[in-house]
C-alpha cells in the first residue's frame, strides 16, 4: 500500500562503514532527488532516527547488523513511520540476499556498485512506497565537471570525456571526497570489492588514464593530484 509523502527531497540515511563510499552516495543523492547523512556509530544512527526521521535508510549489512533489525522492526505509526531500507552487501551469494529479504528489507545492492543503479534502485523503492516519481536532477557538478548520472557522460568545460566504467567510478569516488587522500587501498576497495585481487599498479594505470581524458597534468594538477607514498587526492576547481 502507498504512503503518501510531502514532495520535498527524499530524507535518506546512510550507514557504510568506510567513509569514502558514503561520499560517494551522498554525492549520488544529494542534487535535488534525495538529502542524505551519514552516522559513523549507533549513537549517531539513532538520533537522527528520532530527530530528523529519513524515509529511506542505505545501509551495508555486514557492518550495521544490529542497525538493520532495529530498522526492518520498527512498526507503521504516526509517531514513527516505516522506513524504506536499502541494503548493500559485499556478498554476492543468494544465500545472503534471501536473508536480507526475510529480515525485511525493500531491495538489495551488492558493493561495489555503479552510481547509476544506486540511483535507480533508490527511484525505484520511492515509487513503490510513496506511488511517486521523484524530481529528478541528473547532473552534479563539481568543479569545472559536470557528471550526468543518467546518460554516463562527463563534461569538462564545454567538451565531453568518453570515460570507462571504471574511470567512471574512479571519478565519482575522487570527486565525492574532495581534498581527502585516498590511498590505493580504499581506491580498490571501493571500485573492485574487497575479495578482488588485480595486478599492483592498476589503480596507478587507471588514475593516468582518467587524467590524460580529463586533460589533467601530472605536474600541474587541474583535478586529480598525487600524495606520495600515500595516494590521491581530488582538487575541485574554482
Amino acid at each position: 500500500m502507498n504512503v503518501s509523502r510531502q514532495s520535498s527531497p527524499l530524507r535518506v540515511l546512510v550507514l557504510v562503514e568506510q567513509e569514502p563510499l558514503a561520499e560517494v552516495i551522498k554525492l549520488t543523492l544529494n542534487h535535488g532527488v534525495c538529502v542524505a547523512r551519514d552516522a559513523r556509530d549507533a549513537s549517531e544512527a539513532t538520533r537522527i532516527l528520532e530527530d530528523w526521521r529519513p524515509e529511506l535508510a542505505v545501509i551495508e549489512i555486514e557492518a550495521w547488523k544490529d542497525q538493520l533489525a532495529h530498522l526492518t522492526s520498527r512498526s507503521p505509526s504516526p509517531a514513527v513511520p516505516r522506513i524504506s531500507v536499502l541494503a548493500l552487501t559485499r556478498r554476492g551469494d543468494l544465500k545472503t540476499k534471501l536473508l536480507a529479504f526475510e529480515q525485511g528489507v525493500d531491495d538489495i545492492m551488492t558493493v561495489p556498485f555503479s552510481p547509476e543503479e544506486l540511483l535507480a534502485r533508490v527511484l525505484a523503492i520511492t515509487r513503490r512506497t510513496y506511488g511517486q516519481s521523484l524530481p529528478l536532477t541528473p547532473v552534479i557538478k563539481v568543479g569545472d565537471l559536470e557528471i550526468d548520472i543518467l546518460n554516463r557522460q562527463v563534461s569538462v568545460g564545454s567538451s565531453v570525456v568518453h570515460l570507462t566504467g571504471i574511470e567512471q567510478s574512479l571519478l565519482y569516488l575522487l570527486a565525492a571526497n574532495p581534498g581527502k587522500v585516498l590511498t590505493r587501498g580504499e581506491i580498490m576497495d571501493a571500485i573492485y570489492g574487497i575479495d578482488y585481487m588485480p595486478e599492483s599498479n592498476i589503480v596507478d594505470r587507471h588514475v593516468r588514464n582518467l587524467r590524460a581524458k580529463l586533460q589533467n597534468g601530472s605536474r600541474k594538477p587541474r583535478f586529480i593530484a598525487t600524495v606520495p607514498g600515500q595516494g590521491y587526492r581530488f582538487l575541485p576547481s574554482d
